[in-house]
């Protein structure tokens, strides 16, 4: 045992020093003063180097060879230690530490070009943050695909085959439902009038209480692209508003409530270890997506939210629970990713999907960017992109250099659909608590049967430890077509 707790000891350093850098990342995007970027892109390459040094110390090596796992817990830790240090150990110091720096600095450039609708601005760091992506990639995949490579960075074991697979399989039936959705004659309506900030983050905050979030470990902050940051002890998150579209501060905030609630409710033993962090962003997705989307947009919750609307903004042009129901759930052409209907949403990532792939792989240059995602939103959606922050540059994604993350959403949204069915079958009773705004059932039920377990098995294994049942797209696309059917009138 030796070998093995030397090996913890060493590895919980290292998780102390990444949650660190994790917070200059949080800082970065909610308080930090606009000059220091340059500063920050520094400091940032400069943790990026030590924690580098440390995830490729040779010990590591020799640790792994003699530690043997006492049990199931061990195991994990070896097998997720393994994996980062066998990783770790291909990409070469100068390349990462430089791609923590442009990163650090892309992120700041694209918010600004963002802001003023200025493509060119960030096309030449985006394509710094591309050529660095696809050296890594390269490294990582050793003679193999590179955005496998990367995409294995945030969902071990999932390939772009596999991935590109269950998209042939989902769209078919997704673009069905949208055309009998759009064509239907019912068509819900639009919240409308004006929802102050302050008005709106009350709400928020309350929103974030109904699904438990632990405001002794957390906070919340606003940011140009909402995220959660953190795990452990300290977990928080962001949100943004709009003052004529309320919804897309409430619901950005349920979804990071799901990814903090996951964090938070690890198992406390597994703190500053590999398991006391969700076990990929898949599994993360799950949570936020079941949080903001089965239980969030739910019948019984949007009831309580009428009313909680009602009594804060007063009258904003819609009659009652039920139109307030459909109008949460209303399927419309929107350009924004984070602010699409459940029906369009995986239609958002398929397109972001076969860019990236095609960006990292070198068929599809960072030039012509702008002129691809416009042509395949018209194809997709049959609206043309009227300004870049409703295109290429809603995403904070690219100019972080996350390649491979946005697939995750999706299988986000299939595990979600496959422990909703799960969850329904468990707690039958579960619509009662959530018309009071209680999503306490919901929440308890996931934090027992998935998100305690942390990084203890493999994803998929997780997901079908906690529903039962091997994953697959089925039970989020029955979900779909039997809830906007109704709602709709089809």
């Amino acid at each position: 045992m030796a070998a093995y707790d030397d090996l913890m000891a060493f590895q919980r350093e290292t998780e102390a020093l990444g949650q660190v850098a994790g917070r200059l990342g949080w800082d970065q995007e909610t308080v930090m003063p606009r000059g220091s970027a340059e500063q920050r892109s520094d400091e940032m390459a400069a943790m990026e180097g030590v924690l580098h040094a440390r995830r490729t110390d040779p010990r590591i090596g020799d640790w792994l060879e003699r530690a043997e796992a006492a049990d199931a817990v061990a195991a994990a830790n070896l097998r997720h230690i393994r994996r980062r240090y066998e990783r770790s150990v291909k990409v070469p110091a100068r390349l990462a530490q430089e791609l923590a720096r442009v990163t650090s600095m892309a992120q700041g450039i694209w918010a600004g070009a963002r802001a003023r609708e200025d493509v060119p601005a960030f096309l030449p760091v985006l394509q710094q943050v591309v050529s660095l992506r696809q050296e890594e990639g390269a490294c990582l995949a050793a003679g193999g695909d590179a955005y496998d490579a990367l995409l294995n960075d945030y969902e071990p074991g999932a390939t772009a085959a596999t991935i590109a697979a269950m998209f042939d399989r989902m769209r078919p039936r997704l673009v069905a439902l949208r055309e009998r959705v759009l064509g239907a004659a019912a068509q819900p309506a639009v919240v409308q009038g004006h929802f102050g900030t302050e008005g709106q983050l009350r709400m928020a905050r309350d929103l974030a209480t109904a699904f438990g979030y632990d405001w002794e470990r957390g906070r919340l902050d606003l940011a140009v692209h909402p995220f959660s940051s953190g795990s452990g002890q300290d977990v928080r998150i962001t949100t943004r508003v709009v003052e004529t579209e309320p919804f897309n501060c409430f619901y950005s905030t349920i979804h990071e409530v799901g990814h903090a609630c996951y964090e938070l409710g690890i198992d406390p033993d597994y703190r500053l270890t590999p398991l006391g962090a969700g076990v990929s962003m898949g599994v993360h997705e799950s949570q936020s997506r079941i949080y903001e989307n089965q239980l969030g947009r739910s019948r019984a919750f949007t009831g309580w939210m009428f009313g909680q609307m009602r009594e804060r903004f007063g009258d904003f042009g819609i009659a009652d629970a039920e139109a307030f129901y459909a109008s949460v759930n209303r399927v419309s052409p929107a350009y924004i990713r984070t602010e699409s209907d459940e029906v369009q949403y995986n239609l958002h990532i398929m397109m972001r999907f076969d860019l990236e792939r095609d960006l990292i792989a070198g068929k599809l240059s960072v030039n012509d960017l702008l002129e691809a995602w416009n042509a395949r939103f018209l194809a997709d959606f049959g609206v043309a992109v009227d300004r870049p922050s409703h295109g290429m540059l809603q995403d904070v994604h690219w100019s972080v250099g996350l390649f491979g993350y946005f697939p995750t959403y999706s299988l986000g949204n299939v595990y979600a659909g496959c422990l909703h069915r799960a969850l329904r079958a468990d707690v039958p009773d579960l619509d009662a608590a959530l018309a009071s705004g209680d999503a306490t059932p919901a929440t308890a039920w996931l934090r027992e049967r998935l998100q305690r377990h942390g990084g203890l098995r493999e994803p998929k294994a997780t997901v079908a430890e906690a529903c039962g049942f091997d994953p697959d797209e089925g039970p989020l696309l029955d979900y779909l077509e039997a809830k906007f059917a109704a709602i709709y009138r089809l």
